[in-house]
């Protein structure tokens, strides 16, 4: 992994997930990540049940890092400027114990998208914690820097370029 591909700052967060009674032929129960911790729980493990009402349970689902590049700064600033910043929780499906895993956390609203192109994947945005939207306000205020946005030139298409071009096979 190339020095720029490493992340500047980790910051270690805990998730909270729903399981809600669905009212449906198919499927038992409705799973959602509902929140994100601003630390992991020391003496907490995962999947430890935090509270059961009205067929919703809420779970303490495990850690997880929102992890911050440089070279991703403008997406965060946006993020955070967008009136409500959030944060992404990606569960996928798991062959363990419970039926998903805490795949990832991110600040990253086009990461965020991109988790949801594996159909598996539950991907919920949920409000940002204060703690860590200070973190990241730090992170942009020290590593963001302003890119002009440099439209590229068309080439000029050559129509004589495909009756120049060498045939396979032989002469035509």
């Amino acid at each position: 992994m190339s020095p720029a591909a490493l992340p500047t700052l980790s910051i270690a967060v805990g998730v909270v997930v729903e399981r809600r009674s669905a009212d449906s032929p198919w499927v038992d129960f409705i799973w959602r990540g509902i929140a994100v911790l601003p630390d992991k729980p020391v003496m907490t493990p995962p999947w430890t049940v935090l509270r059961e009402q009205d067929g919703t349970t809420l779970f303490y689902a495990g850690s997880a890092t929102v992890d911050l590049y440089p070279s991703e700064t403008a997406r965060y600033r946006d993020n955070l400027a967008s009136g409500s910043p959030s944060v992404w929780i990606v569960l996928s499906p798991s062959d363990g114990a419970w039926p998903y895993a805490v795949t990832a956390v991110t600040a990253d609203p086009a990461e965020g998208e991109g988790f949801t192109e594996a159909a598996d994947n539950l991907v919920e945005a949920v409000p940002m914690p204060e703690v860590l939207r200070e973190a990241i306000e730090s992170f942009v205020a020290e590593h963001h820097v302003e890119r002009e946005f440099v439209k590229r030139k068309r080439r000029r298409a050559d129509p004589e370029a495909l009756a120049r071009r060498e045939h396979e096979g032989g002469q035509e």
